[in-house]
């Protein structure tokens, strides 16, 4: 009996064995009925906003594109993950993308940071990771100067925000005596403000401190209260919009009136609530997108989103609805969904033209892209001009 007993749970044992490898074999990147794309990004936590308007933007472009038959004649299924706003948890859901999902490739995260986090395990699963809003200039490029093989990116990068931004300030502007007032924790912070130095003192423009802040404080009164004693014309805030929003408001309230300027992270609703509308004047940031161009292609895209939301399309939505659409564009050239094929498709692409601009992958898998920079008067955006790569 004892040897009939051990002879089932063997069979058993092998049987669900055969079961267990049916199951993983099928977790493929496409099966018969779709194409696995990963969504790792800033559901919650600090910087929010960011990650849920490219996902509004990238749901928003699958559905079209799956109404219009997908890609390759199959659909295409994302797989949508929070990382919390946490690198650490951002390296997490990649792993869980790349390696239980089997995902043909991820989009996200949201920021530089979580990006950098999640980039080791994308470039060891050989899995093309793509951020439509990293612009951190070593997302794509090590320290040591080498490309990593597997990260893209399809937004333009910190060093052209912060020589644009300078250029603005001392010919536009006419100023010549900034702070720059820098989150020393943030690589993004960082990055806008050493380019922006080095182009700043290269007109001949004087940096008369560099101050800095912590995220998540909310008093910023001693270090505004010393920039203040520094009298500058202008402040150059590279940070996100929930410290950003604070700062300006705290600034305006202790009679600094000069121009504060920044980078892309000031793109928030949330930007306008936490300054307040009249503290937003004379503040002008980088941008990849503004609600006031008239293409037929972003009217279009502005009626479909709103047709879809309820509300008016913002820059991030704008990029996640590109960044969908490129990935599309990648894969249908890939001729299959194999991640190999789609990293060289992704680094081939030439003049891929989409809602924040006609974009080319460069030798360092960056896009070759405009820039917008816009004017907030009375906590509204601006359209204030738009400036092509030279």
């Amino acid at each position: 009996m004892k040897k009939k007993v051990a002879l089932l749970l063997g069979a058993l044992l092998v049987t669900g064995a055969v079961t267990g490898c049916g199951k993983s074999t099928q977790t493929s990147s496409s099966d018969a009925k779709g194409i696995k794309v990963g969504l790792n990004f800033e559901l919650s936590g600090n910087v929010a906003t960011y990650g849920q308007g490219l996902v509004q933007g990238i749901e928003l472009a699958f559905e079209e594109i799956n109404k219009a038959g997908g890609v390759l004649g199959k659909q295409v299924e994302a797989i949508k993950v929070d990382n919390k706003s946490e690198s650490a948890e951002s390296a997490n859901v990649a792993t869980k993308l790349a390696t239980r999902d089997k995902v043909v490739a991820i989009l996200g995260p949201a920021t530089s940071g979580n990006t950098k986090g999640a980039a080791p395990v994308a470039v060891q699963n050989k899995v093309p990771l793509i951020s439509a809003s990293a612009t951190a200039d070593d997302v794509t490029v090590d320290q040591n100067g080498k490309v990593r093989e597997f990260i893209f990116k399809t937004c333009f990068s910190d060093s052209f925000q912060g020589v644009i931004m300078a250029n603005f300030a001392y010919q536009d502007l006419g100023k010549k005596n900034a702070v720059l007032l820098v989150d020393n924790a943030s690589d993004y912070s960082k990055g806008l403000s050493k380019s922006f130095k080095e182009t700043f003192e290269k007109f001949g423009g004087k940096i008369l401190s560099e101050e800095a802040y912590q995220s998540k404080e909310t008093n910023f009164k001693a270090v505004l209260t010393n920039i203040k004693g520094l009298n500058p014309d202008v402040i150059y805030l590279p940070g996100y919009y929930e410290e950003v929003g604070l700062i300006v408001k705290q600034a305006r309230e202790l009679g600094i009136n000069v121009p504060i300027l920044g980078g892309d992270g000031y793109e928030s609703p949330k930007l306008a609530e936490l300054a307040g509308k009249t503290a937003l004047n004379e503040v002008y940031f980088t941008n990849h997108y503004s609600s006031k161009d008239n293409s037929p292609e972003v009217v279009k895209f502005q009626k479909a989103f709103k047709d879809k939301y309820n509300k008016e399309p913002d820059a991030f939505n704008a990029l996640g609805y590109d960044l969908a659409y490129f990935y599309a564009d990648a894969l249908k050239r890939a001729g299959e969904a194999d991640p190999i094929k789609l990293k060289e498709a992704i680094a081939a692409t030439k003049d891929f033209k989409g809602i924040t601009g006609t974009i080319s992958i460069d030798e360092n898998h960056n896009p070759v892209k405009s820039i917008t920079i816009l004017q907030m008067k009375n906590g509204e955006q601006n359209f204030l001009k738009k400036l092509d790569p030279k």
